[in-house]
């Protein structure tokens, strides 16, 4: 009778649950790695399901002599009695697309797959071990297909909570189904510290915290320092984040300063940061540099903001300004170094804590610009929300290809150290300087990608030698078999199909939030399609091809040869060309048949992607500005020519740009002239006037004092630690002597009177205009006093 109870009871508990998957983490309890996987139920619950059957494993891959059984039973007298190895299994499986046999060595504790792996590389007849360095909790996603931002349908018995801080734990039984669908509300918190450092960097042993601000839903909250001990803050704010128990963390650097710093302090002071949802855990430092809060997503915006090339110094303001969120004249702007001088002085304290809370609200709402794109790269790619900030271009395309690689029955390769090497790149054909007027340019839709589909590119399928059904690469002569499918061709195909249906029902959809959701994923879709080629030729990547990625510009310059050639033919003029696209000129009702025959003869897709009114070239490549049907001025280029200009001579060119545009070359002129003479006369915020630079090196490597080097080690000389990978902002005073003898950290003056403006006039602002107009015969005495008749120059054109 008892019997029957149990086995009633038993099945009483087992039932079905649709989770929504954040995250993956793992802990090895009483001897046993179990891997949590924390979601959201239907239901809105917070849960998390416990594997506990999975196992760590590798491969070993055999030389073709090599008998099997007899390398099987040499590897399990490696065993050690704190982690056996509890089986090495036979298998056949693909490496670069080859046949191969591997003995996939299975253990128990993750840490000694590594202890493993090294001994059995020794052994005789191995030819390679592989797969030894893929994260437990990752290489379980990578098998199970469970991913990020999915749902999970699984057959489940509930468990004991055990310390969790979620509402319901289940042992996972069976995976029913893994599918997409609208995810659940997740509860957001975004966060700042501000550190009270009068003697210059902040150091956690020594400098306290003097608040910690937070915005949510319900609004701003602050943890404010006001006896002059922060142990109190740092409990309350531990407190409030368990009790609010948000899903996702934001932060702007938080993962290069406020957690770090945040942890330190605590430890310095006896305090855990107990945040995460197993009691205990405190964020930790982990892949990539980002810091994991178990059970939740700890998002650092700064990864997503390093994609904003229009902006070159990534402060916080100054994202949130130029993208709208929070502009800088609706917020409180305070520089670092002034925080310690406010809050000592007891009238401006409030003047820190509203520029806390200004921060926090400003990194809260760039949730809306940034998440939406994240969220969608990480159900491509499979790489956790928290990591995808921090991870390159390159990861996150690999974490795509590892995910398929299994699927494929395909061997993952280990990453190694090569040597640079380049090759040719994308064809550039030479700007024709000048204005032009209605100029049309032609783009090839994805273009490497679908070159890299069209000729079944890869190094699975590079063929050395004779081949007698391969494409043949023109100018370099590399040779890729025409089928079967290779690995790069088989996952390009979906990952363009599914962009292009997304275009396509994207022409009918009404539902703003569903038209949003679409939108991001073809971006996302197209961003990593484009990043194939660049991967393929990254050295660190694990399947690497330098033929692969050669094969592709040379069939790219091809492309765009051909595509010339039929353009000129049908009477158009070529202005210019760049890798994927041609800008043309002459008679627009022929654009479309130029289209359709492009398209036909060469087999990729090219479209119209912009009609300019009027347009500009210099003589560099890569460098113009148009303005277009719609009004809108486009500048490529011309901004990112030089990493030490102020803002101010930036401004400046982009205002003789639009002018030249919309007025003509003689009114750039004066506008130039007018923003010198502003210059001459002072009137200008010191702001505007900053140089910024990167310290490549740790000072003491310098060989050259270079002016941004010499304004580091005078802010560090006054008590200020800049470090290698920061930034320095200076600016040049009046004195004699070279440059770099007269440039000051921009904090240490406050004066206008002792600015060097003719510095700023003649190697600045001249100098970026002149980018702009002196292909239009415009010389430095022009914008500094002479003139010059406009309308005989181009009478000599």
């Amino acid at each position: 009778m008892k019997k029957m109870h149990n086995y009633y009871e038993t099945n009483i508990r087992a039932m079905e649950v649709d989770v929504f998957v954040l995250d993956f983490s793992y802990d090895v309890e009483e001897r046993s790695p179990e891997i949590y996987i924390w979601g959201i139920s239907r239901e809105g619950e917070r849960v998390v399901i416990l594997e506990k059957e999975f196992r760590p494993y590798f491969y070993a891959l055999l030389e073709t002599d090599t008998d099997p059984e007899t390398l099987a039973t040499e590897i399990k007298g490696l065993s050690k009695p704190q982690s056996p190895i509890t089986d090495v299994k036979l298998l056949e499986k693909k490496y670069y697309g080859e046949p191969v046999k591997t003995l996939r060595i299975q253990t128990i504790i993750p840490a000694y797959v590594r202890i493993y792996r090294d001994q059995v590389a020794k052994l005789k007849g191995i030819r390679e071990v592989l797969e030894a360095d893929i994260r437990f909790y990752m290489r379980y996603s990578i098998d199970s297909g469970v991913k990020p931002f999915h749902w999970l349908k699984a057959e489940v018995e509930e468990d004991e909570l055990g310390g969790l801080r979620v509402k319901k734990c289940y042992k996972l039984k069976k995976i029913l189904k893994i599918y997409e669908a609208n995810p659940p509300i997740m509860r957001t918190m975004a966060f700042d510290i501000e550190v009270y450092n009068k003697y210059g960097f902040p150091d956690p042993k020594r400098d306290p915290i003097i608040v910690i601000g937070v915005w949510t839903a319900e609004g701003p909250r602050q943890f404010i320092n006001l006896r002059g001990d922060d142990i109190e803050v740092i409990r309350d704010f531990v407190k409030f984040v368990v009790d609010y128990d948000p899903d996702i963390i934001l932060g702007y650097n938080s993962n290069g300063f406020d957690w770090q710093y945040l942890t330190e302090r605590a430890s310095s002071r006896n305090l855990k940061v107990d945040v995460g949802r197993k009691v205990g855990s405190e964020p930790s430092q982990g892949t990539y540099g980002h810091f994991s809060i178990m059970g939740r997503l700890n998002v650092d915006l700064l990864g997503f903001a390093e994609g904003v090339e229009e902006v070159k110094v990534k402060s916080l303001d100054n994202i949130a300004d130029y993208l709208g969120v929070v502009p800088k004249a609706s917020r409180v702007n305070l520089e670092w170094y002034q925080i310690p001088e406010y809050w000592a002085d007891p009238k401006k304290r409030d003047t820190v804590l509203k520029y806390n809370l200004d921060d926090a609200r400003s990194t809260y709402l760039l949730k809306d610009v940034f998440l939406p794109f994240g969220e969608q790269l990480t159900i491509i790619s499979g790489l956790p929300l928290d990591q995808l900030p921090m991870a390159s271009v390159g990861y996150r395309v690999e974490w795509l290809l590892m995910r398929e690689a299994y699927k494929f029955n395909e061997l993952i390769p280990n990453r190694l150290e090569r040597p640079h090497e380049s090759y040719k790149g994308g064809l550039v054909i030479e700007p024709k300087p000048g204005i032009h007027e209605n100029v049309v340019v032609l783009d090839f839709t994805s273009m490497y990608p679908s070159i890299m589909v069209k000729y079944n590119i890869g190094p699975d399928t590079l063929v050395r030698g004779e081949c007698r059904d391969c494409w043949t690469a023109p100018e370099v002569g590399y040779k890729f078999r025409k089928s079967p499918d290779g690995f790069y061709r088989r996952i390009l195909k979906v990952l363009l199909e599914e962009r292009k249906a997304i275009k396509e029902k994207l022409k009918d959809v009404t539902d703003e939030y569903e038209r949003r959701r679409l939108e991001e994923r073809q971006k996302a879709l197209k961003v990593m399609a484009n990043a194939f080629y660049g991967y393929m030729g990254w050295l660190n990547a694990r399947w690497y091809s330098k033929e692969g990625a050669e094969a592709v510009t040379a069939w790219g310059r091809e492309t765009i040869r051909k595509a010339i050639e039929m353009a000129s033919g049908m009477g158009f003029e070529i202005i210019y060309g760049d890798t994927d696209s041609i800008f043309v000129k002459g008679d627009l009702s022929k654009v479309g048949r130029l289209v359709e025959e492009i398209t036909s003869r060469l087999d990729l897709e090219i479209k119209v992607d912009k009609k300019y009114k009027r347009i500009f070239f210099t003589e560099n490549k890569k460098r113009y500005a148009g303005l277009t049907e719609e009004n809108k001025i486009d500048i490529v280029g011309f901004e990112a020519i030089r990493g030490d200009w102020c803002e101010l001579a930036k401004e400046a060119q982009r205002m003789v740009i639009e002018t030249t545009l919309l007025k003509g070359v003689d009114e750039a002129v004066k506008k130039a002239k007018e923003i010198i003479m502003r210059i001459r006369r002072r009137e200008f915020n010191l702001q505007e006037l900053v140089i910024w630079k990167s310290l490549e090196k740790s000072l003491e490597e310098y060989e050259v004092d270079a002016p941004h080097v010499i304004a580091a080690k005078k802010a560090m000389s006054s008590g200020y630690v800049i470090m290698k990978g920061g930034k320095i902002g200076y600016v040049v005073v009046k004195g004699v002597g070279k440059v770099s003898d007269r440039v000051e950290p921009y904090f240490m003056v406050k004066d206008k009177n002792r600015i060097d403006v003719d510095y700023y006039v003649d190697k600045q602002i001249v100098p970026a205009v002149l980018r702009i107009l002196e292909p239009f015969g415009i010389k430095e005495s022009n914008l500094k006093g002479g003139g010059m008749d406009i309308l005989s120059y181009f009478r000599d054109r």
